[in-house]
Parts: structure tokens; C-alpha cells; sequence
């Protein structure tokens, strides 16, 4: 009974009991945020593994054998447990500010050297009350010398200052992010890199680095906010006797099948003027302006030959009768074509061109007419049942398409230029004339469907079984 009248025992046995059982319940809260994925799983470690700890040591040294506070052992486990105290406070405020900070709060967007600043000053503050507290110093006159120096510093710095601080505000606001692209009155390109002073903008011939207070002095465009909404205008001019609603469905074609066509709109045709349209084409980034724009430019320059219209004024020359006829010959092996029947039919044959990535025909479309290729390699593709396509054949000179135009049938694979090509169009009325007064003729272009057909269905089914085999490996393993 004696021991319960010792000023060390109630301190000796709350640490005995309560330093354990601490240990033991931190460590399954820490496990369980460690599993749960949570930041506060790092301060309940710090607090496990060095504050409690240090503070039962601290109560053995003051409480249990009667050290004084003013002894140099007890003050040395104070400053630590108080500068271990302080980085508890620092990564705690972090964990529950701003590490499992929506996106779209103030938190998130706050700038990082606000928070180094802020740290900088709760860790100055700490600091001060631990020589205060702990080891009697008088920090008074210090933060009075800090404080008139700043005065001084701010007032000799001012224009610097205010520069820093209103790039810094640009940043606490966010009216862009990285990757996002800008229009400014000096540089155009998506932004690569933010800091507290500068924007650096790739901009395609250079990194153009501006500093924020230009920035948060001027006016730019984000051209990626908000999203799905990037759209450029391209402008191009034809002939006064054009028909306007063939040109602008010529040039609303055009921009359908290019590539950067945003998928969720479609492109649309204007005229702007006496012999000028203006195109408005969706794109899914700025970065595609450039390739989109050359590529509907390029292909606009060949259609508008298909459609019989003057780009640019411009008459074209290529579709001549001697050139058309000589084409013509070098098919007539295989229409089965005598002499008589090639002069017949020459007026009835168009001889034009597609330019490279130009699409000749879609799979699902009922060709309304046959194309010989007379110069330039096309691709026949199919889907792989995803987005992808599979390759099934390339076509070169004296190859066809379009022979389902005889059946009315769906073509089954896509015909793609893979440079410029030439082709001899035949209609489908003309070929059907010539299919049924020759059988033979009737008889190889049903031979040429089935083989196209069955070849499709070889090239789907062999990647299937592949797409299969490498599900079943990568399962297995």
C-alpha cells in the first residue's frame, strides 16, 4: 500500500498501461486507412511511431521521477516532441485540405507556393513558442525586426512584388490548365508548364515563355474551354456559276470524312460573299487545326474536279477524250470489249482522281457505280468489330470496286487511297447493259463478289481467333 502514497506510481502506471494499448489502437487505425487509401494514414504514423512515445517519456522524466522542466534532458524531449508536434500539424492540414480536395474547389486550384508560404510561416510560429516555451528565449524582438524589414523590403520591391502576386492570383484562379490551348496577342499553342512566375506555351516553332503578371494583365482565349466546342473556318472560292447549294454540299462532304471531325457534330458550308463559302469543321483539339485544315484543303481541291466546279476559279483539264479513251483501252480486256463497243461507250466513262486518305467508297453503301483503278494503290478495309480496321486487300492498277452495283447489295469493306489515284467510273446502268448482253462478263463479276465477300469473312474470322487465343493466354498467366 505503500506505493500508492509515491508520487511516481499513478504517472509509472498510466504509462505502463496507456503507452501499449496507444500503440496498439494506432496502429489498426493506421493499417485501416492504409487499406482505405487515405492521407491521414501518414500523421497517425508520425503520431504512433514519435508523439506518443516522446510524451511518455516526457511523463516518465516530469511526472514519475520528478525532473524539472528547466532541466537540459527535459527540455531536449520537449523541443522534439514539439517540432514533431508541428510537422503532425503540417501534414495533417494537408491530408484533410487538400489532398482529398475536389478538383473543382479553391483548394485545389490554390497555388503551391501559397502553401509553401504558409508552412513557412506556421513552422516560424512553432518554432518561436518552442525557444519561448520551452527554453525561456525572448523571440519578441526578433519578429519586430523581421516585421520592420519586410516593410522595408516590400516598399524597395514593390513593382517586383506586384508583379509576383498578380501572376500569382492568375494561378489561384485557373482560367486554364495544363495541356489546355491558348490565343494570346503574342503567342498561340497549349500550355506545357505553370509556375509561380511564367506560362510556357509550346507553340509549334518555340517554347514562348510569358511571365503571369502579362498574362493577368491581358486578354487570351482558351480555345480548349469549355470542351467539345473548338471549331475552325476555313474559306474558299469558286466560280460565280457554280451552283451554290452544289458547292456547299461538296464542301460539307469533304469535311464529313476528315479524320480530326469531332464525332459528336458535323461540319457546315455557308457562302460568305459573291464566289467566297466559309466551312465551319468541329475538331476535337486546336491540335488539330493545322492537319485539319490542309487535309480538307487538299481533298476540296479534288472534289471539287469530281463535282465539275472551278476552285479557285480554276477549270480543270485532266477528264480529256484522248486520255479517257486510252484508259478505257487498257480495261477493255476485261469488259470483253470490242472496238465498236469502246466507242459506244466512251462518252458514257468519267476519268478522275482521289486524293491520298481520300475515301472511294464506305462499307455499308450501294455503289451506283464501277471503278476501275488506272494509276495509284488503294487499301480495302474492314472493321475489326471495335474501332480498329483490318486490312483485306490493295488494289493497283486494273483492280476494280463496286461491282456489288449489279446486285444492289452493301459493299463490306472500305476503299481508302493510299496516294493519288486515278479511276475510271462507269455507271451502273452502263455496266448492267453490258453485263446481260455478255454472260461471261456477268459471270466474272459475280466470281469477283463472292471472292471479295469470302475474303472479308476469312480476314474477320482470323482475328477473331487471334483477339481469342490472346484472351485465353493472358487469363491463363
Amino acid at each position: 500500500m505503500e506505493f500508492l502514497d509515491q508520487p511516481w506510481f499513478y504517472w509509472a502506471l498510466s504509462v505502463a498501461i496507456g503507452l501499449p494499448i496507444g500503440l496498439i489502437a494506432l496502429t489498426e487505425l493506421r493499417s485501416a486507412l492504409a487499406r482505405r487509401g487515405s492521407a491521414l494514414a501518414r500523421p497517425v504514423e508520425l503520431l504512433r511511431n514519435y508523439i506518443l512515445p516522446l510524451a511518455a517519456l516526457l511523463a516518465l522524466l516530469t511526472g514519475a521521477n520528478q525532473v524539472s522542466v528547466h532541466a537540459t534532458p527535459v527540455r531536449i524531449v520537449s523541443t522534439t516532441l514539439g517540432f514533431v508536434v508541428l510537422v503532425l500539424l503540417l501534414s495533417g492540414l494537408n491530408a484533410t485540405l487538400f489532398d482529398s480536395a475536389p478538383e473543382t474547389s479553391w483548394r485545389k486550384r490554390l497555388p503551391t507556393i501559397f502553401l509553401d508560404v504558409a508552412r513557412f510561416g506556421l513552422i516560424a510560429v512553432g518554432l518561436a513558442l518552442i525557444l519561448s516555451v520551452v527554453w525561456g528565449a525572448n523571440v519578441g524582438g526578433l519578429f519586430t525586426a523581421l516585421g520592420v524589414s519586410s516593410i522595408v523590403l516590400g516598399l524597395a520591391l514593390q513593382n517586383s512584388v506586384g508583379q509576383i502576386v498578380s501572376g500569382l492570383l492568375l494561378l489561384f484562379e485557373q482560367p486554364f490548365q495544363i495541356g489546355d490551348w491558348l490565343d494570346t496577342p503574342s503567342a498561340r499553342g497549349r500550355v506545357v508548364e505553370v509556375n509561380w512566375r511564367a506560362t510556357h506555351i509550346e507553340t509549334g516553332s518555340g517554347l514562348q515563355v510569358m511571365p503571369n503578371s502579362v498574362l493577368a494583365g491581358a486578354s487570351f482565349t482558351n480555345l480548349s474551354r469549355p470542351g467539345g466546342t473548338h471549331t475552325i473556318s476555313v474559306s474558299t472560292v469558286f466560280a460565280a456559276a457554280d451552283s451554290p447549294d452544289i458547292v456547299c454540299a461538296t464542301l460539307s462532304g469533304v469535311a464529313t470524312r476528315l479524320p480530326q471531325l469531332r464525332t459528336d457534330a458535323r461540319p457546315s458550308t455557308t457562302p460568305a460573299g459573291a464566289t467566297e463559302y466559309r466551312t465551319s469543321i468541329p475538331l476535337r483539339s486546336p491540335a488539330d487545326d493545322g492537319p485539319a485544315r490542309a487535309t480538307f484543303l487538299r481533298w476540296t481541291w479534288y472534289a471539287a474536279r469530281r463535282a465539275g466546279l472551278h476552285l479557285d476559279l480554276a477549270d480543270d483539264d485532266f477528264a480529256t477524250e484522248g486520255r479517257a479513251q486510252e484508259q478505257l483501252q487498257a480495261i477493255a480486256p476485261a469488259l470483253r470489249l470490242t472496238g465498236t463497243e469502246q466507242q459506244l461507250l466512251l462518252p458514257k466513262v468519267h476519268l478522275t482522281r482521289y486524293g491520298a486518305g481520300e475515301i472511294l467508297q464506305m462499307r455499308g453503301e450501294v455503289p451506283t457505280q464501277m471503278m476501275f483503278v488506272m494509276a495509284g494503290r488503294v487499301q480495302l478495309t474492314t472493321s475489326d468489330g471495335a474501332d480498329g480496321a483490318l486490312p483485306v486487300r490493295t488494289l493497283h492498277r486494273g483492280d476494280f470496286l463496286g461491282q456489288s452495283a449489279l446486285t444492289r447489295e452493301a459493299v463490306t469493306a472500305d476503299a481508302i487511297a493510299l496516294e493519288e489515284v486515278t479511276v475510271l467510273q462507269i455507271d451502273r446502268d452502263d455496266i448492267e447493259d453490258l453485263a446481260m448482253r455478255k454472260p461471261l462478263l456477268l459471270k466474272d463479276i459475280g466470281k469477283a463478289i463472292e471472292e471479295r465477300r469470302r475474303r472479308v469473312q476469312n480476314v474477320v474470322a482470323a482475328a477473331s481467333g487471334q483477339a481469342s487465343a490472346v484472351k485465353a493466354t493472358t487469363s491463363t498467366e
